[in-house]
């Protein structure tokens, strides 16, 4: 496999992520990225600071940002803007309303951990609040294990990724859908931002191929303009299957190694995705 010189999407300290958006941008440009995205969750706080270390770094950085998104066929849908206009004053309100909407969804869930015996560590929660920062289920995740360690190793569950798939998903007790935006929604507030939209891992959300194929044609039709066909979860199988629904939509193709820290369960390294011989297709993200 050679690796691709574009990673289109990460995540920073202003969402998800470990690692400052400096520090992001040193070790993609570390890893070999050309073209780069930071794309943290429902905030563009990070971009100024990725914009000056990208500059220091001779690469290429996209305004971006990564949006939570409700749906009928899901919970819990992200839709990536490229290209946004990060200092349009209305992009900025909509945000901070959409945090709110995922503040208060995260003040639903820790209470339910509190109803099962795992209140969170408030001071973690708290902090970041005060910052005015994005909190995710990854914080509350983070905040549950601080205050129940020693519990949780030996249920195997004291790494947050783990607790967060055990406690915090779909169908687990702690767990607590958003309200808003839909995806129709997020695709606007993108384009309207001069961005374009691009459905994010599709095989993450969805597992059955007739319901990615159902999901990306209707969004295809509320004007999405593109698809993370290339991601480091998606098989051979289900790469080549968005990369040919994409061409039959006329919709861009782009990919990604969501890195969120050298130390993450799962998404850890850049460029560790795979383009099975395909021609990535990032029209204006690229220029």
């Amino acid at each position: 496999m050679t690796a691709p010189t574009f990673d289109l999407q990460c995540h920073s300290t202003h969402s998800d992520g470990a690692l400052s958006p400096a520090a992001v941008v040193a070790a993609a440009a570390a890893a070999g990225v050309t073209l780069l995205a930071l794309t943290d969750h429902d905030t563009i706080g990070g971009i100024d600071e990725a914009l000056a270390a990208a500059a220091k770094h001779a690469i290429d950085l996209v305004p971006a940002v990564e949006l939570s998104t409700v749906d009928e066929l899901g919970e819990d849908f992200h839709v990536l803007g490229y290209g946004i206009d990060h200092t349009d004053p209305a992009l900025a309100a909509l945000l901070k309303a959409w945090r709110a909407d995922r503040a208060d969804r995260i003040e639903r869930m820790a209470q339910r951990l509190c109803d099962v015996g795992l209140a969170p560590d408030r001071e973690e929660l708290d902090a970041r609040l005060a910052a005015g920062r994005p909190l995710g289920r990854p914080h509350l995740a983070a905040a549950a294990v601080t205050a129940h360690r020693e519990r949780l190793e030996s249920a195997g569950l004291a790494e947050p990724s783990a607790f967060l798939e055990a406690y915090l998903v779909p169908g687990c007790p702690a767990y607590c859908r958003r309200a808003t935006p839909t995806v129709p929604e997020a695709i606007d507030a993108i384009h309207a931002a001069g961005g374009v939209a691009v459905w994010a891992h599709p095989f993450w959300d969805l597992w059955q191929p007739s319901e990615v194929r159902e999901a990306l044609t209707r969004f295809a039709a509320a004007g999405m303009d593109g698809v993370e066909a290339f991601y480091a979860t998606h098989t051979a199988e289900q790469t080549l299957l968005l990369a040919a629904l994409a061409a039959e939509l006329g919709i861009l193709t782009t990919g990604s190694a969501d890195f969120h820290g050298p130390d993450h369960r799962h998404f850890s390294r850049f460029r560790a995705f795979d383009l099975y011989g395909l021609e990535p297709n990032l029209g204006p993200i690229a220029r």
